[in-house]
């Protein structure tokens, strides 16, 4: 595969900017270098505990945590489902549609949560209510639409660029559950979504150079 970082992007937005500098810092300060990652396998770990209800005390950043998580996993389905259909290599399409399946389940899966709580769904979009939580997930319909609009290679560097620093954001949301929730089964989750994100990133840093 050719390498992806060799084929400019015509006008990125903020997110796809930032992800360049944003995979180098991660290949050696997060994952400790870039080798071979099986994140597939990882990620199918986390919707292995869909059917187990997230019975026991819950706080508000366990709430608040699997609502962003929610809007975040839609926004990131969004973009799988772009890549299962507009990439052009089986590795970028292999690793759509394992997002694909893992990500649904999840979704599933928060949504239970919540509902067994009485708790909505949807998280509130008004960013001041959320800043203590480390904001709104970042992606947007501006990426979103810039993303539809490539094609061929310059989609797959546009994807692969836009995904690392979404899924970092993921892992970002799973530290705060981890540290400020109460929730057993949430924070598990969490942990598992921490860790198999990170093998995402390393598998896609991996693409995009090489």
């Amino acid at each position: 595969m050719r390498n992806r970082h060799a084929t400019p992007a015509l006008a990125l937005t903020p997110a796809l900017a930032l992800a360049p500098a944003l995979a180098l810092a991660l290949c050696g300060a997060l994952l400790g270098g870039c080798g071979t990652a099986t994140a597939t396998d990882a990620q199918q770990a986390t919707a292995v505990t869909a059917s187990v209800a997230a019975d026991g005390a819950h706080n508000d950043t366990d709430v608040m945590y699997l609502q962003m998580m929610v809007a975040h996993h839609e926004q990131g389905l969004e973009m799988a489902r772009l890549a299962e259909s507009h990439a052009d290599s089986d590795d970028v399409r292999i690793l759509a549609k394992a997002v694909d399946a893992t990500q649904s389940d999840e979704v599933t899966l928060m949504k239970s949560w919540l509902t067994s709580w009485g708790k909505p769904t949807e998280v509130d979009d008004a960013p001041s209510l959320h800043a203590d939580h480390g904001g709104l997930p970042a992606t947007g319909p501006e990426e979103i639409a810039a993303l539809k609009k490539a094609k061929g290679a310059e989609f797959e560097t546009d994807f692969l660029n836009l995904f690392v620093a979404h899924q970092h954001n993921a892992v970002e949301m799973a530290q705060m559950e981890t540290t400020g929730g109460v929730n057993a089964q949430a924070k598990s989750f969490a942990e598992r979504v921490r860790a198999s994100r990170t093998d995402q990133i390393k598998q896609m840093l991996t693409m995009m150079n090489t």
